[in-house]
């Protein structure tokens, strides 16, 4: 951390400081408390590729001890908290790739909605006025942060006639979600509910669609470099069987969500970007203090079973993610040639050892201890010049 303006890391002893020729450095900012082996070895890809982008020295994992001559280029692997950001020195959206939030649940999915009537629990910097103005471009739903209220919530949709899904706020990659079709499946739902969970950062409630399609959108800027795009997540099946994340298929562009919006003709994907765009900014007004140089959106489009069509804003990610890989190829190639004007990258995610395509860029291949055998890599699958060839 930083002490008395001193930046320090705890980089391994190498009988050097970490980036000691003052030309810039990249730190990982590891703070969660489990890291699983594949999570560990693309954090390292991608503060290894960051750092050569920006023409940067990897200075390995920031803790105390070591001395920078600089003030580092973090990354971390949490959204942070406002008052921990400050410790570090963190004063704005170029001290880091991610994001710092004034509360720690602001980080989570559950601020996409307001809090069921009568709630019985609401943390402290709660916004009420954001969940009202978020209700044009997110599904019908509610943010709840005890077992009851998670119940009173889900059943409200239930009355409606509409099926609902309960996701735990730290759930990641589709992770710690169940539905619930009548009361007998609600209860079910809610004895593997944590209160301690809840009661830290809560719960979203809130309609499921079925079929559904999950766009990613997003933007991130780094140094001079700035890219949006617009693309769509795929699924895979842990050893397990359950379904999550397995990547993401991007469309990037150089500028923001704004300029990305002039590039699209189909009406459905304007009005994605459109409920991004607006999350985005009402999230800025309700939470000055938040700010992020990689946002990161997953939007729903589908059908309620009324067949009534339906778009949504499902949850946002100011960290890294399983996207990061894809954007940091697009960064590359967008700096590479001036003149690019998109570029089409991808993640991959496998629970199997499988054997990457020719121009893969590998991030893990082997068998994790938590999760067993897996595969991630990238692709930069085609680039558009400023002619459009």
């Amino acid at each position: 951390m930083a002490a008395g303006g001193v930046w320090t890391s705890t980089a391994p002893d190498t009988g050097r400081a970490p980036c000691a020729d003052g030309s810039g450095c990249v730190v990982e900012l590891l703070w969660r408390d489990r890291r699983s082996e594949h999570e560990a070895a693309t954090g390292r890809w991608i503060g290894e590729r960051l750092a050569a982008l920006l023409g940067f020295e990897y200075g390995g994992v920031h803790a105390d001890g070591v001395r920078y001559d600089a003030p580092p280029l973090f990354v971390p692997d949490v959204t942070l908290l406002a008052s921990d950001a400050r410790e570090l020195g963190i004063t704005g959206p170029h001290a880091l790739l991610g994001g710092v939030v004034p509360h720690e649940f602001v980080a989570t999915k559950t601020i996409t909605h307001p809090l069921v009537d009568g709630a019985r629990a609401k943390p402290d910097g709660w916004s009420d006025a954001l969940g009202l103005a978020l209700d044009e471009v997110t599904l019908p739903g509610f943010a709840a942060f005890s077992v009851e209220d998670v119940g009173r919530a889900a059943r409200t949709l239930l009355d409606q006639g509409l099926p609902a899904r309960i996701k735990r706020a730290d759930g990641i990659g589709g992770l710690g979600q169940s539905v619930a079709t009548d009361r007998k499946s609600l209860e079910a739902a809610l004895a593997h509910l944590d209160p301690h969970s809840l009661a830290r950062v809560g719960a979203v409630v809130e309609l499921n669609l079925k079929p559904v399609k999950t766009y990613s959108i997003g933007t991130v800027a780094v140094g001079p470099h700035r890219i949006a795009y617009f693309g769509m997540q795929r699924l895979t099946r842990s050893r397990s069987g359950v379904a999550v994340y397995g990547g993401s298929s991007l469309a990037c562009i150089r500028g923001d969500l704004n300029d990305l919006l002039a590039t699209l003709e189909d009406e459905a994907e304007r009005r994605v970007l459109r409920c991004a765009i607006r999350y985005d900014a009402e999230v800025s007004h309700a939470y000055p203090a938040f700010f992020a140089s990689r946002r990161n959106y997953d939007v729903a489009l589908g059908v309620d079973p009324s067949g009534v069509p339906r778009t949504g804003v499902l949850e946002q990610s100011w960290r890294v993610g399983g996207a990061t890989p894809a954007e940091i190829l697009a960064l590359e190639a967008m700096h590479r040639d001036p003149l690019l004007s998109r570029v089409h990258v991808s993640t991959h995610e496998f629970h199997e050892l499988v054997d990457p395509p020719l121009g893969a860029q590998v991030s893990f291949r082997g068998d994790d201890p938590n999760v067993g055998p897996m595969t991630k890599y990238a692709m930069l699958d085609a680039q558009d010049d400023a002619h459009g060839r």
